[in-house]
């Protein structure tokens, strides 16, 4: 569908707005188009005639007009923003609904310059293009036309002779207009880098700082800012030489009107006030043109917008319940099966990150997932609440494949707390019960206990109700993880997956946290990614990934003896107690 297409989809829940605003543009129009033939009254009846009368009259309807065309460009200008700004907003919103059904592949293709390039300054671009078409880019063509009909009703052979000068004039706007559009096509692409670098300075400024990184990360910048700055300036200048190319036809139009009407006139087959008009009307047509090749940058700035965001809303999420997908049964048990699981990111079938994995978790078991980084550690427990999807093989919830599980049906009973941890701007309950808004404060303090977050949140200056601010600045590494615990728990999952999730706090404090979850996730399955040795030692299966594959499996006294691979990573980690466990 053509971007103008996908436009007015946007504009059609605001078509009254917009149709007042184009009742009143013609309205102008006329308004605009009845002065010329006034001062050409003026000129031969009051003037030339010596009728003061007329004169007068004459003059007072302009003013009139004048005054209420005043009126009516200020209606229009107001139903116009409204319309472009109600546009835009919706823009914006659905861009962003959009993203939040983006699955974990999709985001892997948009880095966050460019989504938020997309909801701010495409957006706005989409907006000014709306807003322009309901003003002045509507208001133009309408002068045109309008002019050239009573430029031909003053004089058709005069008018006759502008044709060729008319049709040069839209032939070169039509070419800076086809042209601009890709021009700005780049200069979006360059802003999406500009702000792709912003954001990752922006947000790891303090790492930056830490690593003395701020002259290269400064050279970074340079860079994307100074690309950006030249695909502008050959914008611009591309821009600059389309007005003089016009001015110079204007000024042509003109001086053959005052030549040729000129004649017309001494020889009495025009009168003083038709040339006069039809000046006028070659100067309504003329300028209105001008206005469109300026205007020019607008459409093609906003039809390169309107093509990056229906990027976005076209984009297809790679992850889709299936025909007559069911929900997750309430009384499941939780059993997670892995059967001959291969998978591979953004169809790189060459490099398979997991393969041949077989695995079963029993309900209620805790299944430690173990191995070095970039093993597939995370990647494989991502494959339950399909955040990816298996290139082969079959994922399993209680014999029931997950692609075979409506999606929300599926993330409503798995717990998740991810490698990263995020918290939003708000209070600390409010972060607690993110994922259960109904959650009584009971149940948050519950949580929170159990994740070992109460105390220190009791600490806080507002306890609960203390504001987290702006990614969790004014929380520690540790603190996040134990209320990200808490976000996961209260939900009561029957599936909870805690990736890395304790790696920031202490071992006491770890060992209390998985004391408690022993007691909460008594009927739940749980899967718990780690680094450290220390926790996973209790834990019901420990499964060992190596180079994507299950290089061994058994509890912790199992392992020992017979993995040498989990016998060097309890080693290098706990030291010289080797020798005990496997005596």
């Amino acid at each position: 569908m053509h971007p103008i297409l996908r436009i007015l989809h946007f504009v059609k829940p605001y078509k009254k707005l917009a149709v007042l605003a184009l009742v009143l543009l013609t309205s102008l129009v006329f308004m605009d188009l009845a002065i010329p033939r006034l001062i050409q009254r003026i000129i031969d009846q009051g003037i030339k005639g010596k009728n003061l009368s007329v004169v007068i009259h004459t003059s007072i309807l302009m003013l009139v007009i004048s005054l209420l065309s005043a009126i009516i460009a200020i209606g229009n200008n107001n139903f116009s923003v409204r319309v472009g700004e109600s546009v835009a907003r919706d823009l914006r919103e659905a861009v962003f609904l959009k993203i939040q059904h983006f699955s974990y592949s999709n985001l892997d293709n948009f880095s966050t310059g460019k989504l938020m390039v997309r909801l701010t300054s495409d957006a706005s671009a989409v907006q000014r293009l709306v807003q322009i078409s309901l003003r002045i880019g509507t208001r133009a063509p309408l002068l045109i036309i309008g002019s050239l009909i009573l430029m031909i009703e003053t004089s058709p052979q005069l008018a006759l002779s502008m044709l060729p000068i008319l049709l040069v004039t839209s032939t070169l706007i039509i070419i800076f207009s086809v042209k601009m559009e890709p021009l700005f096509r780049i200069v979006q692409q360059k802003l999406d880098r500009l702000n792709t670098v912003l954001q990752e300075n922006i947000a790891g400024a303090r790492l930056v700082k830490a690593f003395v990184r701020a002259d290269h990360e400064g050279a970074r910048f340079e860079t994307a800012n100074e690309d950006l700055t030249h695909e502008m300036t050959r914008v611009m200048q591309f821009m600059s030489t389309m007005t003089p190319a016009l001015t110079i036809f204007i000024n042509i139009g003109i001086v053959v009107v005052i030549w040729v009407g000129g004649l017309q006139a001494i020889r009495g087959s025009m009168t003083i006030g038709q040339l006069v008009a039809f000046a006028n009307y070659l100067v309504t047509t003329m300028t209105p043109l001008l206005m469109m090749a300026n205007l020019a940058n607008v459409w093609a700035n906003g039809l390169a917008s309107t093509r990056r965001i229906i990027e976005i809303l076209d984009t297809v999420s790679e992850i889709q319940d299936v025909p007559n997908a069911r929900s997750f049964p309430d009384q499941a048990r939780a059993m997670v099966a892995f059967k001959d699981v291969a998978f591979h990111y953004h169809g790189n079938n060459d490099r398979n990150v997991l393969k041949g994995i077989n695995l079963v978790a029993e309900p209620g078991q805790t299944v430690a997932i173990l191995g070095a980084t970039g093993s597939g550690k995370s990647s494989l427990i991502n494959l339950i609440p399909r955040f990816y999807d298996v290139s082969s093989g079959q994922v399993l919830i209680d014999d029931i494949n997950v692609r075979g599980l409506k999606q929300d049906s599926l993330l409503a009973q798995v717990g998740i707390v991810p490698q990263e941890t995020i918290l939003f701007s708000g209070t600390v309950r409010d972060n607690i019960r993110y994922g259960r808004p109904d959650a009584s404060e009971e149940e948050v303090i519950a949580a929170a206990k159990a994740a070992q977050a109460h105390e220190f949140i009791l600490n806080l200056p507002q306890g609960y109700a203390t504001h987290v601010e702006e990614r969790g600045a004014n929380f520690s590494g540790g603190q996040k993880q134990r209320i990200a615990i808490a976000r996961a728990l209260i939900m009561q999952p029957k599936i909870l997956l805690l990736d890395d999730s304790t790696s920031s706090v202490d071992i006491e404090t770890e060992t209390k946290i998985q004391t408690a979850l022993t007691a909460i996730m008594r009927d739940r399955t749980s899967f718990v990614v780690a680094q450290r040795i220390s926790t996973v030692l209790n834990a019901d299966k420990i499964v060992v990934i190596d180079k994507g594959q299950i290089a061994a499996a058994g509890t912790h006294a199992e392992l020992i003896k017979s993995s040498t691979i989990y016998q060097e990573i309890y080693e290098s980690q706990l030291g010289n107690g080797l020798a005990d466990e496997t005596g």
